[in-house]
């Protein structure tokens, strides 16, 4: 297959994370997880604006808030916060505070990583252990739903690194890497109560860590690899890999599909560990001659 990979203008991030696109404004937003920053693409203007959460450490996932214009949820550090932005001005400012999980010593070093809302709006997230010299080690990961006028619901615990999430609501399926067990897992998925059961694994790479992940109209997950340089497109009735995107760069972190037509995969990346440039680019890859479903914003 040809497809084409290049970057967008200002993109570029020290790890770029939480694509979300919107399809009411055209816009891409995304994070970049160490700096606190988060960005959006504007597809008309084919240009990229970026703003510096004031206040905080980290900003793990960013996703509009759903009949509010200009809030977005994102997830800093173990607190999942709701942050006032025009898209424009380099400073975005916290509004209030949703959740905070896994309060207590225990939990000091853990983080809030990869988020997202399911087609009903609950927003699902999970925590990481963000010790560097011990990331693979502890389990002390957990996967919650937000569910509006609820306490967070624990989906899973025993993680390692809380990461890519997908749901076909078509089909009764989610989809969850806990980029650890170096495997994606499918669940059967009741939308009307978010509980997600019997998990099977339907991708299992035993060299390269899975990231982040979507899903297009027909059912295929796309899985994002950070050692691997490679986007793989797999059926998970299967577990057939369907193609591989190979990227310019190493570290893949996250992919969603985008554009007017939701034809094009954008796909964020990381240039940590001084990864030689491209890296930390966040790239439009067109060609693939296949759609995306719309993403949902969060009901809080």
């Amino acid at each position: 297959m040809s497809y084409q990979i290049e970057p967008i203008p200002n993109g570029e991030t020290l790890i770029g994370e939480g694509p979300h696109w919107d399809i009411e404004t055209q816009n891409l937003y995304f994070v970049d997880i160490d700096v606190d920053r988060v960005l959006r693409y504007d597809y008309k203007e084919n240009k990229t604006y970026s703003a510096k959460i004031e206040g905080e450490e980290f900003a793990s996932f960013i996703i509009p808030v759903e009949g509010e214009n200009g809030k977005f949820v994102v997830g800093c550090g173990r607190r999942v916060v709701v942050i006032a932005w025009d898209g424009v001005s380099p400073k975005a400012q916290v509004v209030r505070v949703v959740r905070e999980v896994q309060p207590g010593d225990e939990f000091a070093l853990n983080r809030l990583n990869d988020g997202k809302a399911d087609p009903r709006g609950r927003l699902f997230a999970g925590t990481m252990y963000n010790d560097q010299k011990d990331l693979f080690s502890k389990r002390k990961g957990e996967l919650y739903s937000f569910e509006k006028g609820k306490p967070a619901a624990l989906i899973k615990g025993d993680i390692g690194i809380s990461n890519g999430l997908a749901w076909n609501e078509k089909a009764k399926k989610f989809y969850f890497i806990d980029s650890v067990d170096y495997n994606v897992k499918e669940y059967d998925y009741n939308v009307e109560t978010g509980v997600a059961s019997n998990p099977r694994v339907v991708f299992k790479h035993g060299s390269h860590l899975p990231d982040g992940m979507t899903i297009d109209s027909d059912g295929n997950i796309y899985i994002c690899t950070f050692t691997g340089a490679t986007v793989y497109k797999v059926n998970p009735s299967t577990a057939e890999v369907l193609l591989e995107i190979k990227m310019p760069c190493k570290q893949i972190t996250s992919a969603a599909f985008g554009g007017p037509n939701l034809d094009i995969l954008y796909v964020t990346t990381s240039k940590l560990n001084d990864q030689p440039s491209p890296a930390g680019n966040t790239f439009k890859v067109t060609g693939l001659g296949v759609k995306g479903l719309p993403m949902t914003k969060v009901q809080l």
